[in-house]
């Protein structure tokens, strides 16, 4: 059973108010989280939004923006510093009876089977005894673990994790599943599978599930799931917009219609709504960048080293082989070398050019890092964050405000690990480093 209208792409509007018979909402909530220093962090501030019968609905944002703190607080996990959560029109108090919670993490318990961890659940729903062994072997069946019911965590795959924790919450028979960035964990392909096994038993509609609420940081994955994606922005965290979805089920990720979508909320985050956000006045304006590769830059300097000692140039192959690293791990570390300028790749080589020579030759650490921050400063990202750090009175810039700065450059990244990086590789040419205790980024104290 279809739930979507069959109606062609509209444009990106304000979706109309929630009718009275809305499953949650929230109205004028804001939240805010005690620091130790006994001041308070402001993470969502007056968000309006429901969840109706019979829809999918997906908070779409960049790390930091308040998606997770607001799902809980729908399901009663969080209770919001102002404004107020309702469940079928009355104010909610404790739990939603009616949610279902299925983690980013897989949040087994390692000690029991998939039938066990499933189980545990319904026990703690006090669910009765003589329902038990067919609650749980409908729930498995439902995920497609048959066969598996006694098989333990560590001999599961990572997709197979994830289908335990969902057949734990479809187990309890919710009426709302909230799935918070549930695919984020698992290969592409594994993703992909889940998405449209999700989508098969929300519309089956043999159960008494009636909608889903989902974080994400992806936007095709979005696009293929969701009937309204609300895009939120960070600092505070906040609702910019909500787009409907009108793409007729089943979608096909190859559709030109469904591309359309994805550049239309691709534009809705990186468009000419984004300068009331707060960032420091002389913000960058990113154009398209590349994210950085997942290597440290320990690994980028084994690898240069690793050439030198072969005359500067092997086949990515026979890398793979005396490394003994997984082949994608290679790509990476080859990949961030290139994008440092420190290596070229005619082909399957990998060879040395002259600034990785020059800078295998350094003759002292000082050298190194003077020759790594050029490197680092022919790289957009890092030439304009540095840019508007000069240009700042005190020489430093809010975690906050990088956070924002990767979010309108790349969108579709997991902006946490990107800020990682950034900071991993810019500690090494001492360009600036990152201070955990107020969040700061400055210039490293030489």
């Amino acid at each position: 059973m279809a739930r979507a209208p069959e109606a062609t792409i509209g444009t990106a509007t304000l979706a109309a108010p929630a009718p009275a018979e809305a499953l949650c909402e929230v109205r004028h909530v804001s939240h805010e989280f005690p620091l130790p220093n006994g001041q308070t962090l402001r993470v969502l501030e007056d968000i309006n939004l429901a969840v109706r019968p019979n829809e999918i609905v997906a908070l779409l944002g960049p790390s930091g923006c308040g998606k997770s703190t607001l799902m809980r607080i729908f399901a009663g996990l969080i209770h919001p510093t102002e404004g107020e959560v309702l469940a079928h029109g009355r104010p909610l108090v404790g739990l939603h009876p009616g949610v279902a919670i299925v983690f980013q993490s897989f949040a087994l318990y390692p000690w029991m089977t998939v039938a066990q961890n499933v189980r545990t659940v319904l026990e703690a729903r006090e669910v009765p005894a003589d329902e038990l062994t067919d609650r749980v072997e409908r729930a498995v069946t439902r995920v497609g673990l048959n066969g598996f019911e006694s098989a333990f965590p560590r001999e599961l795959s990572g997709g197979m994790k994830q289908r335990v924790g969902m057949a734990r919450a479809l187990a309890v028979d919710p009426e709302l599943l909230f799935m918070d960035e549930p695919f984020s964990q698992v290969d592409a392909l594994t993703a992909e599978s889940l998405r449209a096994e999700v989508i098969d038993i929300w519309a089956a509609g043999d159960r008494r599930l009636s909608s889903i609420l989902m974080v994400s940081h992806d936007i095709k994955e979005v696009v293929y799931m969701a009937d309204r994606i609300v895009v939120m922005a960070a600092g505070p965290g906040r609702v910019r917009t909500v787009v409907e979805n009108r793409l007729p089920r089943p979608r096909d990720y190859r559709s030109p219609d469904l591309q359309r979508l994805v550049d239309q909320l691709h534009d809705v985050i990186t468009g000419s709504e984004m300068p009331d956000l707060a960032a420091p006045a002389a913000a960058p304006t990113l154009g398209p960048i590349e994210p950085l590769p997942d290597a440290s830059p320990s690994e980028i300097i084994g690898l240069l080293e690793y050439l030198d000692a072969r005359g500067g140039r092997e086949e990515l192959f026979r890398i793979v082989s005396d490394t003994r690293r997984e082949f994608g791990q290679v790509i990476s570390i080859v990949k961030a070398a290139e994008m440092l300028d420190l290596v070229d790749t005619p082909k399957r080589m990998v060879t040395l050019n002259a600034d990785g020579q020059r800078f295998l030759r350094a003759a002292t650490p000082e050298d190194r890092r003077e020759v790594w921050r050029e490197q680092l400063l022919r790289l957009r990202l890092f030439r304009e964050l540095n840019e508007v750090m000069e240009r700042e009175p005190d020489h430093e810039l809010d975690r906050d405000f990088v956070y924002e700065t990767l979010a309108l450059a790349l969108p579709e990244e997991n902006y946490g690990r990107m800020f990682d990086l950034l900071v991993r590789w810019a500690r090494v040419g001492h360009l600036f480093e990152y201070d955990a205790r107020d969040h700061k980024l400055r210039r490293p104290e030489l």
